[in-house]
Parts: C-alpha cells; sequence; structure tokens
C-alpha cells in the first residue's frame, strides 16, 4: 500500500513539475505559450484570474498588457495542475522591466488583475493559497475602487457569465 502510494505521488508531482522557458506566444489575457530548454511548447493557463474572452469588451488590450509584461521573456511557472483542456495551470513569474537586477519577482497574475485587465477568478478561489487569495481579491477590489482597465466600463460582465450568454447574444465588441 505505501509502495502505490509513493508511486501516486511521484506521478502527481512529475505531471504537474513547474516550467522554465520563453514566452512565444500570448493567446489571450490569461493564456501564454511557453518555450522550455528541452524545446517542448506549454500552454499555460494563469491560475486565479479570469480575463475577458473574445468579443467581450477589454479582450485585446487585456492581451496587450500581458504581451507587455511576458511576450519574448523568460518565465517561471509554478504549476498547480491540468486543465480540461490540457493547458497547465499555474502562477507566471517574470522579471519586471523597470528592475534588470531583479531576478523574476513580478506576480504576472496578479499584475493582469491590479491593472485591470482581469477578474480575480472568484469560482477557484479555494484552490488558491490563502496569501494569493486575499493579495487577488485586494487588487481587484482596487483596480475596482480606481476605474482601471475593464473596470472603467459602466457595467462589466465576468467572463464566467459572459460564457453563459448565447453566442448570438454577444455584440462584437473587443477594445
Amino acid at each position: 500500500m505505501m509502495k502505490a502510494t509513493l508511486i501516486l505521488l511521484l506521478f502527481c508531482s512529475l505531471a504537474h513539475a513547474d516550467i522554465t522557458g520563453l514566452v512565444v506566444a500570448v493567446i489571450d489575457g490569461d493564456t501564454i505559450k511557453v518555450l522550455d530548454a528541452d524545446q517542448t511548447e506549454h500552454r499555460v493557463r494563469l491560475s486565479g484570474i479570469d480575463a475577458p474572452e473574445r468579443g467581450q469588451p477589454y479582450n485585446k488590450a487585456s492581451r496587450k498588457h500581458l504581451a507587455s509584461l511576458v511576450a519574448g521573456k523568460e518565465v517561471f511557472v509554478e504549476t498547480t495542475k491540468q486543465d480540461i483542456y490540457g493547458r497547465e495551470v499555474g502562477k507566471v513569474w517574470v522579471q519586471p522591466s523597470d528592475c534588470p537586477s531583479c531576478g523574476k519577482t513580478l506576480d504576472v497574475n496578479y499584475a493582469q488583475v491590479l491593472a485591470g485587465m482581469a477578474w480575480w477568478y472568484r469560482y477557484y478561489a479555494e484552490e488558491e493559497s490563502p496569501e494569493d487569495h486575499g493579495r487577488y481579491e485586494s487588487a481587484e477590489d482596487e483596480a475596482r475602487a480606481r476605474g482601471w482597465g475593464l473596470w472603467a466600463d459602466p457595467n462589466p460582465i465576468n467572463p464566467y457569465d459572459w460564457r453563459k450568454i448565447p453566442r448570438y447574444e454577444h455584440g462584437n465588441e473587443g477594445r
């Protein structure tokens, strides 16, 4: 029994190993592609956040902001799981552009929420550490209070709710 448990733990840790690599594509405001040293491409979904969907207001602005943080840069991804689409889910760290002597100290997921380019993903809050839960919730509260990014919209629609709207009801926005 103990041997089976050890094998299961080993498999789980291998299945969700952390990733270090170069960001080769920014898919949208919460998904990137990372190429590791073995030339393996990883599709990474940023954990704890939910960015506007295609056709939703601020979708393009969110993607552009994420690209300004990570495109063409080396990142470290603390993976937590794989989602139903086969993407690695995790927290992305990058060296801040204004600090060439710093390491990878910028939490990109947090930066997206604080800039008003993504929501804190409440529906998965139980999967976050208490620290991240508090930080991301506070970042969203601050962005909302200051009217940053998508919070400039008088009635922003959470992507979680947007995905439930039948496709024909979506307008063709996408600032």
